[in-house]
């Protein structure tokens, strides 16, 4: 019972302190999990945002439900679920009640335009930290590459680019991992 409350506290932290969605809350998630507490390995980690991205729903909230689970099984997924969505729950009936005085509010409004380039920096490090651990190899470096362009340059839809990403990965690297070779550059 002890690890599933301090599950839930640290989530509902994460889903307290966090702006501007599933995709901000991953490299406090990954700060949290790996660094701090060290219940799950950064491979481990990469392996769990990789399902959550690819599951439906929230990443933030999949990326909980996964490290819940793996901890503690299905009760450390429903308190890691709980404590990250709670939060904005509570915040979003704070809003709603408050909705007209809070939209016209010069101090929530200036608040916000500074919420909005921290959010991006938050996302930001999210892609170089999982980088750092993801990219071990050219191929993989070049996956990363193909993948970037697809979807923010030539707008293709991240469904298709994860799953040609998947294909792609099975032709690369195959033999190596048939082998147990990992190319690493050095």
């Amino acid at each position: 019972m002890r690890l599933l409350l301090e599950i839930f506290s640290v989530f509902f932290k994460i889903g307290a302190f966090t702006f501007g969605g599933g995709h901000a809350m991953v490299p406090l998630i990954q700060k949290e999990v790996v660094d701090e507490k060290g219940w799950i390995e950064a491979e481990d980690f990469i392996d769990i945002l990789a399902l959550a991205q690819t599951a439906p729903g929230p990443v933030a909230a999949n990326t909980s439900v996964f490290v819940g689970y793996k901890l503690v099984g299905i009760p450390g997924a429903l308190w890691a679920l709980a404590g990250t969505v709670l939060p904005s729950f509570i915040v979003i009936l704070v809003v709603a009640v408050y909705f007209t005085k809070i939209t016209d509010s010069a101090i929530v409004n200036a608040a916000f335009s500074g919420i909005r380039p921290a959010v991006v920096a938050l996302v930001a490090s999210a892609a170089i930290n999982i980088g750092k651990t993801a990219l071990h190899d050219l191929k993989g470096v070049g996956i990363c590459v193909l993948a970037f362009l697809a979807v923010a340059v030539m707008g293709i839809h991240p469904i298709p680019v994860i799953l040609g990403s998947a294909a792609l990965g099975y032709v690369l690297f195959k033999d190596d991992e048939a082998t147990g070779l990992n190319n690493q550059v050095q």
